[in-house]
């Protein structure tokens, strides 16, 4: 799979989300002085001067230094406010009820993760009665990994006989990981550790060995900010050296910037997926039942996206949006696998789909205006049924094996607790398995869709929550986050945290822009290249259109986003810096002439475009890159600038550089702060704690900057 965990963030920050006036106290601060350098890149001719780019080298001492100073000027900020410690408070209650995962079935147990509700990171049990979780025992605690929590636990993967157990681990948050093997008998692991992985999971080759991918990073080079270059897809044979593992795919003899490999659940196939960015790529077959078998191309070029969901046989059905917009599943011979050759099993629709397997049926869900809808069809494309779902919201799971005949999927939506339904895949029965306990009635709030229009007319949805009783005064804190990039799509989902800032009177904005995958791939490449001043635009509308109803006021409203989210924030506060109150871009991309230039960066440009590829791009990105267009002389929203010391995804000099210049540039009262988290990633590597100290400042920072005390 190509997209393992490319935008992390954004599932992070989705899961983290009458008041009286008071004056702000808190600015006896001063900021750091950041020392400037004599650096240029030139562009067509054009000089475009770099005076921090020394704050790209992350781990130099000077800038170090830098960063403790920085930190040093934000948490003296953030002390000052007199309810943080209050709003800290209540997010930790908010945070401690009992989490449960959807059991899955791997071998003679059931799996699942369950988390306590303050426990930094969630815990695996196994049991052989899923109705019985109260007795199941623990498989593998990563709280156990470092006593910091900082070494986390990430991808994971069994055997199809569920005898063996693979895991990657992050140290510190960081992409790169480290592959562990547990033997699920005796829990003991079996001594296979495979070193610097990334942008890979595990694909098992029965019980003999696996395939993950990996980049090879010259020695000596700093792997948190080295450009990867080269995908390799590798063969691990189980009690052998890693030095000894088989070269399968990628290199420099196929070059691509993301390769990976699965393997079909029969073990009949290896599945390679190759591409050069993240939308778009190639797709290879190999049959692993004949020896030396070659590896034969499926789909050559990267115009298109598809995988393997299944097959039946040599009967390969494969998902794919090759001339379909919002994707169809097709089928074909794996003898002759190439596109003139498909049929059709479930054509596209005017809805987006998207497939999962499972007791011998394929399981359909589409997004219809930013809600999930799930069908369950047979394998020659027969309709069986559609899955009631509980309510409007966001549907996961219907994953099984092919000789499972059930299976569990989680239901959630902003007011709807994460809750894990049972269902029969024969008699199309759904029930109930498991809900948290929460002081909490959905019945309390409201949520609103809306469509709105934006600058060249398009409708626009975003939803709206906000308690009942709530009046439409233009004086309700509004916390509006988007992101609007790389077919992504924002639904609706639950956060408890969230609900601190909805109790308090706030209301909660999630607009879907352009550049998302809410409506296909023509909504997503609207949002891209020469298009992408769209994705602004349209948040542009969203906050207008929140002001213009009542909703808020620009004092009370607050933006946010992260990584390519925190471009969004970046960019919306540059262009209209008297639109909002507060900007909170976290991990952001914000320098898009020298995005590309490190660690994955390069494979955003179908997104993106680079300042090298005409000077059409170049003049187009200059235009909106946030770091290049902050200005002197102007007053920016109050902004705390959020990034990670082990973001090898968008490295932290982003951040870096655009507070500096945010800082030197600013003109007003408003603060312009950068925090920077010790041990933590692109959102990976961040334990309760964290996203509760996290949460607990964001909100502090964003009501504080508003007058607004939210407990009084």
């Amino acid at each position: 799979m190509k997209k393992i965990n490319q935008y992390a963030f954004v599932g992070l920050i989705l899961s983290l989300f009458s008041c009286q006036s008071h004056q702000n106290q808190a600015t006896n601060f001063s900021y750091p002085v950041t020392k400037t350098v004599d650096s240029a890149d030139t562009f067509y001719g054009t000089k475009i001067p770099d005076p921090y780019r020394w704050l790209e080298n992350d781990t130099a001492a000077d800038t170090k230094a830098w960063i403790l100073d920085e930190n040093t000027v934000t948490n003296h900020y953030l002390s000052q406010i007199p309810f943080r410690d209050n709003i800290k408070k209540e997010l930790t209650g908010l945070v401690s009820y009992t989490r449960l995962s959807a059991p899955e079935k791997e071998g003679d147990y059931y799996y699942f993760s369950k988390n306590t509700g303050l426990q930094n990171q969630s815990v695996i049990y196994r049991t052989t009665n899923p109705a019985d979780t109260a007795s199941a025992e623990v498989f593998i605690d990563p709280n156990s990994f470092a006593h910091n929590g900082s070494v986390t636990m990430q991808e994971t993967s069994f055997s199809n006989d569920g005898t063996l157990f693979a895991y990657l681990v992050s140290n510190g948050g960081s992409d790169w990981r480290d592959v562990l093997v547990k033997d699920t008998k005796n829990g003991n692991l079996i001594g296979d550790t495979i070193k610097n992985v990334k942008f890979s999971g595990v694909a098992w080759k029965g019980d003999e060995g696996f395939y993950y991918s990996t980049y090879d990073i010259p020695a000596g080079e700093n792997r948190l900010i080295y450009k990867t270059i080269h995908h390799s897809l590798y063969y691990h044979q189980l009690g052998t050296p890693q030095a000894q593992d088989q070269f399968i795919f990628g290199g420099d003899k196929e070059p691509h910037r993301y390769i990976g490999g699965n393997v079909t659940e029969d073990g009949h196939y290896l599945v390679i997926s190759a591409s050069e960015t993240t939308t778009g790529n190639e797709l290879y077959i190999r049959d692993l039942t004949k020896a030396n078998a070659p590896i034969v191309p499926v789909v050559k070029g990267y115009e298109s996206e598809q995988y393997v969901a299944d097959n039946g046989g040599t009967t390969l059905f494969i998902y794919t949006n090759l001339h379909a917009p919002n994707y169809k599943l097709v089928k074909v011979d794996a003898a002759s696998p190439e596109p003139a050759n498909w049929e059709d099993v479930i054509p596209e629709t005017n809805n987006v789909l998207g497939i999962t397997t499972g007791g011998r049926y394929l399981f359909a869900k589409y997004i219809e205006d930013v809600k999930d809808k799930v069908y369950q069809y047979d394998h020659n494309g027969h309709q069986v049924r559609e899955i009631v779902l509980p309510a409007p919201g966001t549907a996961s799971g219907f994953s099984a094996y092919k000789n499972q005949t059930e299976l569990y999927y989680t239901f959630t939506s902003f007011t709807y607790p994460d809750a894990v339904y049972q269902y029969d895949i024969k008699n199309g029965q759904s029930a109930l398995y498991w809900k948290p306990s929460l002081n909490f009635n959905p019945g309390d709030y409201i949520t609103k869709q809306v469509f709105y229009t934006s600058k060249d007319s398009t409708k626009i949805p975003m939803y709206i929550v906000y308690k009942k009783g709530l009046k439409l005064n233009g004086k309700n804190p509004t916390y509006l986050y988007g992101y609007g990039g790389f077919n992504v799509s924002l639904m609706p989902q639950f956060s408890s945290m969230r609900m601190e800032w909805l109790e308090h009177g706030g209301i909660y904005a999630q607009p879907n822009l352009r550049g998302g995958g809410e409506y296909g791939q023509k909504w997503h490449l609207a949002g891209t290249l020469l298009q992408k001043q769209n994705v602004f635009n349209d948040f542009i509308a969203a906050a207008e259109y929140l002001v213009n109803q009542q909703y808020t006021s620009s004092h009370y409203l607050a933006i946010a986003g992260g990584s390519n989210g925190g471009l969004l924030v970046g960019a919306t506060m540059t262009q209209r810096p008297d639109l909002v109150q507060v900007a909170l871009p976290s991990v952001g991309v914000l320098d898009m002439l020298r995005y590309n230039k490190f660690t994955a960066g390069a494979g955003w440009a179908s997104d993106y475009g680079t300042p090298e590829d005409s000077l059409a791009m170049f003049t187009y990105l200059l235009g909106y890159s946030p770091l290049q267009n902050l200005k002197k002389g102007v007053q920016y929203p109050a902004t705390m600038i959020w990034t990670a010391d082990h973001d090898d995804r968008v490295v932290p000099g982003h951040s870096f550089k655009f507070a500096a210049t945010l800082q030197a540039s600013n003109t007003g009262s408003n603060p312009q702060l950068i925090q920077i988290q010790h041990n933590a990633g692109h959102g990976t590597g961040m334990d309760t704690q964290k996203q509760i100290d996290y949460v607990t400042d964001q909100y502090s920072f964003a009501w504080y900057n508003m007058g607004v005390n939210p407990f009084k």
